[in-house]
């Protein structure tokens, strides 16, 4: 049976408000959702980003644990830098029996009193790399006798620190690798090179060692 154009338009009117009532609803459903999913979203990624930040600074306190117990450093060594031309303690080489003066600074002054400890480098026995320089023709004569395995002690008003050779370099005279940032406590000893050369050495021999004991 056809319905008349009334009845149809009666019957669309009726839909209308269901129609009306089931779009609020799953709009609203759909913002909850949205909500409460994007609640949870912002939530996780901020507990993530805490964690993170959590994770890096424990991370970082056990590195500093690390090295503390490498170099046996639970507190500053030293109380204040030493002044250019002051002698700060003794370098002792057992393999060549050699006991010689460190004098901070690397200029020609200090230089002709003993080694020079490179200003811009940490002190003996403290984390990173203390860098020693002297002259081939004096106070490292025989250097070259040294090598990986031996030893290297230095004294100082901090104490007394034992150092040993793991690497031997030979590099040219203007390479700056020497005195780059080290991860632990190091010893870098530095002389001109070769050993009988004359006049200005081309080259540099290089020590690098590491802290083995500290008292």
């Amino acid at each position: 049976m056809m319905l008349s154009r009334k009845e149809k338009n009666r019957k669309k009117k009726k839909k209308a408000p269901i129609l009306l009532v089931v779009s609020i609803l799953l709009i609203s459903f759909g913002i909850f959702f949205s909500g409460t999913n994007s609640y949870k979203f912002l939530k996780g990624f901020f507990l993530y980003k805490m964690g993170q930040v959590e994770f890096t600074e424990t991370k970082s306190a056990a590195n500093t644990e690390e090295v503390q117990a490498s170099t046996g450093q639970d507190e500053e060594l030293y109380s204040k830098k030493p002044e250019i031309g002051e002698n700060i303690g003794n370098l002792v080489i057992p393999k060549i029996e050699a006991t010689l003066p460190i004098i901070h600074g690397t200029a020609e002054e200090e230089l002709e009193k003993g080694v020079g400890h490179f200003a811009g480098s940490v002190l003996p026995g403290e984390s990173d790399n203390s860098v020693l320089s002297g002259h081939r023709d004096t106070v490292f004569r025989r250097l070259g006798e040294v090598g990986k395995g031996d030893l290297l002690v230095v004294t100082t008003s901090a104490g007394e620190f034992t150092y040993r050779v793991n690497r031997v370099r030979i590099v040219d005279a203007d390479d700056r690798t020497v005195i780059v940032p080290k991860p632990k406590a190091t010893l870098t000893v530095s002389t001109c090179y070769p050993f009988d050369f004359i006049g200005d050495a081309p080259q540099r021999y290089i020590l690098v060692a590491s802290l083995v004991s500290s008292s």
